[in-house]
């Protein structure tokens, strides 16, 4: 009990040192979409308008080959802690990226959706949040408020509404006062509140901005909404057709590339009637303009950091937590099927056919992890380092190494052991050298797993396991049940030369079975390792 008072000042004098080394360090906004597919951005290759996400580009780097975990958890846990998900027993063996920033000296400020974390993130790092505080998804006009198909309409269901919070207030159910209310610009508008209160502090800051958009249910503003309408009428073959050869336009992809075939779950746009083409129309109108409104907030972000003139030293990476959602309105209990998609009232998906088309030019959805589930755009941006704007870069990265990567950017470490605690090192690794125009020692070989999916990179070689049911929520076009999974039985390998097909087109496991063996060999000693 003594040392007690010993200890507590030991503390203070740490934080006060601390905060006096990290003076001068460049500030961190790491910002995230969820269920953004690869080529949702007008610079991957989009028709969408993302002018300030393009800003960012032109003045930056983009990834062509960087990776998150097919799933909103997964990603989330990987981010914050720089392990596999499999690890993240995040109380016991780690500390997550808020208190390691902390450590460091940096103000740590969150905004958005939460997930990832043991608990609220005031509790677990972060200095202030504001956002939804429940893992998943939420009406964006009122979060008090989800939509049942079955009973009343509108009936609010007790534990149904999602929490928010502001700070350590918890909010819920959160029905906002203002009528105007609308998720992703309240997060954004917290963000700016965050910028005018501590922007100008000698202290860096670390700004963790994960946005619920374009998650389902897809909602938008009605004038965001007819900016698009009718805009996609051409449908999904040409949009993705369109896509694809920007992307060989922009370099994302090679040339000599062949985009994925359209999905086997989703019909010609030729065959649908007049009335199903302008519904789903009406679909990808709203999925856009909820990317384009966040954009708009993006921007609105950067205007404010150019105003506190700390545009130079700060380094803003964008990313997407998974591949776009194939998921069907049908597979959930609170549906609003009357409704069609934007406003308040309705509760619906993206869908599979869009999604498809989001992922150009990859196959399969969130969930899975073939390219089109694990795929991410990467733009990072930081004036100070990344000298020469609009470069790409063609290096492996995994969502994972962002950890490490800010660590590394704050001229800290991360600690082997924390309050007697042993820390488990590790595995993502810094991307630093690749900002700073270098070539950087990758990983030897990435692994997932989420259910039964499995898959393994190393090199350009990929094996992957898909998901035991082909139609997984994506069940649009009868009134049947998609298919059940097929129990506990053992999905077979596919492998792929990611070198001259990264679409996956071609299975060449019959033809090398023995690199298919090893590579198998090589998941299962790291599936044993990482559940020790």
């Amino acid at each position: 009990m003594k040392a007690t008072p010993l200890l507590v000042l030991f503390a203070v004098l740490t934080a006060w040192w601390n905060r006096g080394e990290a003076a001068g360090k460049p500030n961190i906004v790491l910002i995230m979409a969820d269920d953004l597919g690869y080529s949702d951005l007008g610079c991957y290759g989009s028709e969408i308008s993302t002018p300030n996400l393009d800003r960012l580009a032109k003045g930056g780097l983009r990834f062509t080959q960087f990776y998150n975990n097919a799933k909103c958890g997964p990603s989330r846990a990987s981010l914050l802690t720089g392990l596999y998900p499999q690890q993240g027993r995040i109380a016991r063996n780690n500390l997550n990226i808020a208190e390691v920033m902390k450590l460091i000296g940096y103000r740590t400020l969150m905004t958005g959706r939460n997930g990832g974390l043991a608990g609220s993130p005031v509790k677990c790092g972060f200095d202030r949040f504001y956002g939804l505080l429940d893992s998943g998804c939420c009406n964006y006009f009122n979060p008090g408020l989800r939509r049942s198909g079955e009973g009343e309409p509108g009936r609010k269901y007790p534990g149904e509404q999602r929490a928010w919070a502001n700070d350590g207030k918890l909010l819920q159910p959160f029905t906002p006062e203002d009528r105007n209310f609308y998720g992703t610009d309240a997060f954004t508008d917290a963000a700016l509140d965050y910028l005018d209160k501590y922007g100008r502090e000698d202290r860096p800051f670390f700004l963790y901005l994960p946005y619920t958009a374009p998650h389902f249910p897809i909602q938008a503003r009605p004038e965001d909404i007819a900016k698009y309408r009718g805009k996609y009428r051409s449908g999904w073959d040409a949009i993705r057709q369109s896509r694809f050869s920007r992307l060989v336009e922009l370099g994302l992809v090679d040339k000599r590339e062949i985009v994925s075939r359209r999905d086997p779950n989703v019909p010609a746009w030729d065959e649908l009637d007049e009335g199903t083409r302008d519904r789903w129309d009406l679909h990808m109108a709203v999925y856009a303009a909820m990317v384009d409104r966040m954009d708009r907030g993006i921007g609105r972000i950067m205007a404010r950091i150019r105003e506190l003139d700390i545009e130079e030293d700060t380094l803003v990476l964008f990313l997407s937590d998974n591949g776009a959602c194939a998921e069907d309105y049908k597979a959930f209990k609170t549906t609003a099927p009357e409704v069609p998609p934007g406003p308040m009232e309705s509760y619906r998906t993206q869908g599979a056919p869009w999604a498809n088309v989001s992922n150009t030019p990859f196959r399969k959805f969130k969930w899975w992890l073939h390219e089109g589930g694990i795929a991410s755009p990467l733009i990072a941006y930081w004036p100070k380092v990344i000298k020469k704007g609009g470069g790409i870069t063609r290096q492996v990265g995994h969502i994972m190494d962002l950890m490490p990567t800010c660590i590394d950017v704050a001229g800290g470490e991360y600690p082997a052991s924390h309050q007697g605690r042993k820390l488990a090192p590790l595995e993502g690794r810094s991307l630093l050298p690749i900002l700073q125009g270098e070539e950087r020692r990758g990983h030897e070989a990435l692994y997932w797993q989420f259910g039964q999916c499995r898959a393994i990179r190393k090199g350009n070689w990929k094996l992957v396991a898909p998901h035991p049911n082909s139609r997984l929520g994506i069940d649009y076009f009868n009134e049947t049940d998609a298919p059940k999974r097929d129990g506990d039985k053992e999905i077979p390998w596919e492998l792929y030369d990611l070198r001259s097909d990264r679409t996956e087109r071609n299975n060449l496991a019959g033809k090398f079975p023995d690199r298919a063996r090893e590579l198998a060999g090589l998941f299962s000693s790291w599936s044993a390792r990482v559940r020790k």
